[in-house]
């Protein structure tokens, strides 16, 4: 038996992940939440935090969006069997343009997270996310607290992470446009998958990740 964790995308709830389905001969599903984190918290203490509920030994880590940065960094603190990303990157050479541009001039830390009360609308104002694809997405809603928005803000434009990890499998989207795939390199690539397509391609996944998962 295969213990599979599946980590959300930022401020989601593991909700993302209802209409994926494993066999369950073969595997058992486990569901990672954000928690709040402390001010100024580093990465490496917050990611301690979760590797914790990670009971099982040399586990599969799945992680969506910034929860594929985050698995990342829980593997560099605990053995696993294989890490899969899902619409993330692998290092900071992946990043597009306006996060690097961010990171130079700090503009992220001007941001008024603590404005917004709603996915829907600090979706819209962070990332340009068309409405009808929000809509989809917002009802998995997990924290809209200013701490954790900004936290999370501030590590994903600082991440230090260059060079990708070994083995691990990297699932994106053609028509993602948070990670653009002319960023990306080494990827299956779905074709006409968004930025949500956990969400709303489930079908894609339920049909291939037992196979990448067992491969």
């Amino acid at each position: 038996m295969k213990h599979v964790y599946f980590m959300p995308g930022m401020a989601a709830s593991s909700l993302i992940f209802e209409n994926i389905k494993l066999p369950e001969s073969d595997f058992t599903i486990h569901h990672l939440e954000w928690i709040v984190p402390q001010k100024k918290e580093s990465l490496t203490s917050y990611v301690s935090k979760l590797a914790k509920l990670v009971i099982h030994e040399k586990p599969i880590l799945i992680g969506v969006s910034f929860g594929g940065i985050i698995v990342q960094e829980m593997a560099k603190q605990i053995a696993v069997e294989k890490l899969i990303l899902i619409s993330t990157v692998k290092s900071n050479r992946e990043f597009p343009r306006r996060i690097r541009f961010s990171k130079t001039t700090g503009l992220h830390k001007i941001f008024p997270t603590s404005l917004i009360q709603s996915f829907e609308l600090w979706s819209k104002y962070s990332f340009g996310i068309s409405s009808h694809k929000i809509a989809l997405y917002k009802k998995y809603l997990s924290v809209n607290s200013s701490i954790y928005l900004d936290w999370a803000l501030d590590v994903i434009v600082n991440w230090e992470q260059e060079d990708s990890f070994p083995g691990l499998i990297h699932i994106h989207g053609d028509e993602d446009p948070i990670f653009p795939i002319k960023y990306i390199n080494d990827c299956i690539i779905v074709p006409g998958g968004t930025h949500i397509m956990i969400v709303n391609r489930y079908r894609w996944f339920n049909e291939h990740l037992p196979e990448l998962i067992s491969s």
